[in-house]
């Protein structure tokens, strides 16, 4: 599973809890995002997906009783620390990837299309068992899923001219099969946003002027400076801050940043009061100030019931279409900007991360977790690259252009290997960078 967590502060802002100080990240504008989804390899012998999570503007939208968040595009995975949270976030983890690895294993089989695996997880195989020629398995490495069908399976009984293979159905009963998963994910997406405000409500923020200081830790600039938790930066060296707006947390962050050792005044909302402080940022090693605070926008948090199922729908609908807009145009902001984008991939470490996170502050927010990771896995998954869905509907479409035949065998094994290939060492990468991310390993290193 691959991702990226680069988040836009409106986004952030209703379901995020993150405790990173602004000075140990530098201000990105950012979109959600919980965008790391599942990539696809579907070739005529087996469909494999790896979830990657890019950039997208809803993953850390949930909504929450008490605002606490960084808009900086970085990860508490401080939320590790809390098990229940942990075994939240993943199992909303393994059920989207049950439901896109469904999704194709239901088109086959409904179609009468021989199934010969359906697998959670890659590498060794920690359980199993076996149900009508067909073997369930859960398996060692979290990065995805497979469904594997017996086409050219040197050890399978079925004959090669049998026209319930795969590879022998016509280019459409194949489309369907690839093109199920990603269904299926924007179908359980819309779900999940029809249960939410069915059950829960629609989270609807309220902008105010400023930018909120959540939490300032102790013995740090801000707090020798006599910032306090709960104030209100309105104004930053005598220039008023805009009175709303998503980039008002860039904008501090960026003084702030850009003042090593150099006094900033500091306007402040404290109650009814308008106040000013002086505070010095310290130098970090890189050069760069820190007053070691959180920073969030300055919204309120509410939810609206529907009236009737009428509004349910209307709701469920406008949700639906705002999410899945954010997670296209974080798409295309992360293509459009891959040198920036690029560090912010994680891997399923990380989503595990911000899901904990997110049940840790309000297990309501774990509603739009899992549709945005849906819709996310749902648009990587169509690009037309090798190892993804898209790239196995890239090569029908050129089947079809030549009027039925095929590429030649050889040419699209190769291509659909080195994708395989690709995702998995990325996959390992990020699992391996972002588990050394975690601050509990941090501690121990």
């Amino acid at each position: 599973m691959i991702a990226n967590l680069s988040l836009s502060p409106r986004q952030f802002a209703r379901f995020s809890t993150s405790r990173i100080p602004i000075s140990d990240f530098p201000p990105k504008s950012k979109t959600p995002n919980l965008f790391k989804p599942l990539s696809s390899s579907p070739c005529s012998i087996i469909h494999r997906d790896s979830p990657i999570l890019f950039r997208s503007r809803g993953l850390r939208d949930a909504a929450r009783k008490k605002f606490r968040t960084c808009a900086i595009g970085g990860l508490d995975f401080g939320a590790f620390e809390s098990a229940q949270s942990v075994l939240e976030a993943a199992a909303v983890l393994t059920a989207i990837i049950v439901v896109h690895e469904s999704g194709h294993f239901f088109a086959a089989y409904l179609q009468g299309i021989h199934v010969s695996k359906f697998a959670v997880g890659f590498g060794p195989i920690l359980a199993k068992f076996n149900s009508k020629n067909v073997e369930y398995s859960f398996r060692a490495i979290p990065l995805g899923g497979f469904v594997a069908f017996p086409d050219n399976d040197p050890d399978s009984d079925i004959p090669a001219d049998d026209v319930n293979l795969l590879k022998n159905r016509p280019i459409f009963d194949r489309v369907v099969v690839i093109s199920a998963g990603v269904i299926a994910n924007i179908v359980f997406a819309y779900v999940i946003i029809f249960a939410q405000v069915l059950f829960v409500g629609l989270p609807v923020q309220e902008s105010f002027p400023g930018v909120l200081v959540p939490e300032v830790r102790p013995f740090s600039a801000a707090s020798r400076d006599g910032l306090l938790p709960g104030d209100v930066i309105l104004g930053l060296d005598d220039v008023e801050l805009s009175r709303t707006g998503p980039n008002l947390v860039s904008e501090v962050v960026d003084v702030i940043r850009n003042s090593p050792n150099r006094k900033v005044v500091f306007k402040v909302g404290r109650g009814s009061e308008n106040v000013k402080i002086n505070i010095t940022p310290d130098k970090n090693v890189d050069g760069t100030g820190r007053i070691g605070v959180q920073l969030s926008p300055n919204v309120k948090l509410t939810k609206i019931k529907p009236r009737d199922l009428f509004e349910v729908f209307r709701f469920s609908g406008r949700e639906f279409w705002g999410l899945s807009s954010n997670v296209l145009d974080s798409l295309k902001q992360t293509f459009m900007n891959f040198s920036q984008s690029a560090s912010k991939v994680s891997g399923p470490v990380a989503i595990i991360a911000v899901g904990a996170e997110v049940a840790k502050s309000n297990t309501d927010g774990l509603y739009q977790f899992a549709a945005i990771l849906n819709l996310n896995l749902a648009v990587i998954n169509i690009l037309p690259l090798p190892a993804l869905d898209g790239g196995s509907l890239a090569f029908l479409l050129i089947e079809a252009a030549r009027g039925g035949r095929k590429l030649p065998f050889e040419l699209e094994q190769r291509i659909m290997s080195s994708g395989i290939m690709l995702v998995i060492v990325l996959g390992v990468f990020l699992l391996v960078r972002d588990t050394l991310n975690l601050d509990i390993i941090k501690d121990l290193l």
